[in-house]
C-alpha cells in the first residue's frame, strides 16, 4: 500500500542513477578506446640496440644492464646506465644529473667554518651534485689525443624526425688514475635553441665505448636541418664527484645532406672550449668580507638575459649558493623562485663564517636554476669565484673583495654552461 506519490520519486530515483551509471561506464570505456588509438606527440624516441623506448613505458628512470662482449668473446659487464626520457610538453633531459647514481659529498666536520644562513623560501629539489670538485671539469692537454666519435645522421621524411645515432667513441684518454680507464657517456644537444637534450647511458672501465643508442627528434622541418649544430659533449662519470669532461664535438648540419639515407660520420674528439659556449645569461653578486667578525656576506642581487627554458618562453629561476673549502662543500643555500622572468631580482643576502687564513682556500659557487613542479629543475648557468674560479672576471672579483675589506663589491658575471 504505498502512496503513487512515492511510489514515483521511487522509481525517479532508481531511473535516475541507472542512468548516471549508464553514461559514466559509457564514458569510461570511449575514453580508454580514444587513448588506445591515439598518437602521443613525443618530441623524441630512444631505440637501445634496435629496441624502441616510449616514455610511457618509463618512470623518470629506468635502468638498463648491458653486457657486451670483448675481441676474444668473453662477456664483459658494461656497467648500469640510465635512460631518461620525458614527454614533450615538460622538455628533453636536463643536463643537471649525472646519467648514473647519486653524487655523494664529503662530510666536512672538522673544518673550523660556521654558517649563517638567511631566511628562504626554496623548492625542496635540488640539482647540485653533492660532489666536492668545484672547478671547471678537467680537460686532457691540447697535446693529448681525446680519441674520435662515430655517430650517424639521418631524416625521415614522412614524420617530419631527425634520427641521429651516437654509435662509438675511440681512444678515449684515461680520466681515472686507479683503475686506469674511464666511465664514458654522451650529452647531445640540438644548437642553437637547446630545447633538445639527451644523454647515452654510462659506460663502465672502457676507453673504446660502444654505446648503438638512436634518439629521433621529431616536428623538425627538412628546410631547417641547415640552421642546426648537433653537439656532443663527452664525460667520465664519477660517483663521488662531478663527471669530468673530456671533449666536445661540433657538427654543423649544413655540410650535411642526410635526403638520400643515412650519413655515417666520424669526427674528432676537440678539448671542450668554454668561451665558444652559447651565452646563458649574466649574474650579478656582491660580496663583503669583514676581517675583524671574519665574516663574509654574500648578496645574489639579479639576474639578465637568462635563456628560454619553459615552453612558453619563461623561466622560474632560482640561484643556489654552495660553499667549497679546498674541493669539499660545506655549505649550501638556495634564494627564492622568482615566477615567469627572464630577468629576475633576488636581493638575497647570505653571511659565512670564514677564518682570514681559509680564505685563500674558499670559493663560491653560483647556480641558477629553472624550478619546475613537473619535471627535474634544470641548471641555467653557473659562476665560480674565489680559488676556483675560471674566468678572468671571477679572479678579479674576489681579489678586490679581499683586498678591500668592509667594502660590497658587486659586478655582473656571464654565466657558463654547467
Amino acid at each position: 500500500d504505498v502512496s503513487p506519490v512515492v511510489a514515483g520519486l521511487i522509481g525517479a530515483t532508481v531511473l535516475v542513477v541507472s542512468v548516471s551509471v549508464t553514461v559514466f561506464v559509457w564514458t569510461c570505456c570511449h575514453q580508454q578506446a580514444e587513448k588506445k588509438h591515439k598518437t602521443p606527440p613525443y618530441k623524441f624516441i630512444h631505440m637501445l640496440k634496435g629496441i624502441s623506448i616510449y616514455p610511457e613505458t618509463l618512470s623518470n628512470k629506468k635502468k638498463i644492464n648491458r653486457i657486451r662482449r670483448d675481441k676474444n668473446g668473453t662477456p664483459v659487464e658494461t656497467g648500469r646506465g640510465n635512460l631518461l626520457v620525458d614527454a614533450a610538453e615538460s622538455g628533453l633531459i636536463g643536463s643537471e644529473k649525472a646519467p648514473d647514481g647519486p653524487n655523494t659529498a664529503p662530510h666536512v666536520d672538522q673544518l673550523p667554518i660556521k654558517v649563517d644562513y638567511g631566511d628562504e623560501l626554496s623548492p625542496d629539489q635540488s640539482l647540485t651534485p653533492g660532489g666536492s670538485k668545484t672547478s671547471s671539469p678537467s680537460s686532457p692537454g691540447d697535446d693529448v689525443m681525446l680519441g674520435e666519435l662515430t655517430f650517424s645522421v639521418d631524416y625521415n621524411f614522412p614524420k617530419k624526425a631527425l634520427v641521429v645515432t651516437i654509435q662509438e667513441a675511440h681512444g678515449l684518454p684515461v680520466m681515472d688514475e686507479h683503475t686506469q680507464s674511464s666511465d664514458p657517456y654522451i650529452k647531445m644537444t640540438i644548437l642553437p635553441d637547446k630545447r633538445h637534450r639527451v644523454k647515452t647511458r654510462v659506460l663502465r672501465k672502457t676507453l673504446d665505448p660502444v654505446f648503438d643508442e638512436t634518439f629521433t627528434f621529431y616536428g623538425i622541418p627538412y628546410s631547417q636541418l641547415q640552421d642546426l649544430v648537433l653537439h656532443f659533449l663527452v664525460l667520465s662519470f664519477d660517483r663521488f664527484s662531478r663527471d669530468d669532461v673530456i671533449g666536445e664535438v661540433m657538427v654543423p648540419l649544413a655540410g650535411v645532406d642526410p635526403s638520400t639515407g643515412k650519413v655515417q660520420l666520424t669526427r674528432e674528439i676537440l678539448k671542450r672550449n668554454i668561451q665558444k659556449c652559447i651565452s646563458r645569461g649574466e649574474l650579478q653578486v656582491s660580496l663583503s668580507y669583514q676581517p675583524v667578525a671574519q665574516r663574509m656576506t654574500v648578496v645574489v642581487l639579479k639576474a639578465r638575459h637568462l635563456p628560454k627554458m619553459d615552453i612558453t618562453g619563461l623561466s622560474d629561476p632560482y640561484v643556489k649558493v654552495n660553499v667549497y673549502y679546498g674541493r669539499k662543500r660545506i655549505a649550501k643555500k638556495k634564494t627564492h623562485v622568482k615566477k615567469c622572468t627572464l630577468n629576475p631580482v633576488f636581493n638575497e643576502s647570505f653571511i659565512y663564517d670564514i677564518p682570514v687564513d681559509l680564505l685563500p682556500d674558499i670559493s663560491i659557487e653560483f647556480l641558477v636554476i629553472d624550478f619546475d613542479r613537473t619535471t627535474k629543475n634544470e641548471v641555467v648557468g653557473r659562476l665560480i669565484l674565489g680559488a676556483h674560479s675560471i674566468t678572468a672576471g671571477g679572479v678579479e672579483h674576489w681579489r678586490e673583495v679581499c683586498e678591500n675589506p668592509r667594502k660590497p663589491v658587486a659586478k655582473w658575471h656571464s654565466l657558463s654552461e654547467y
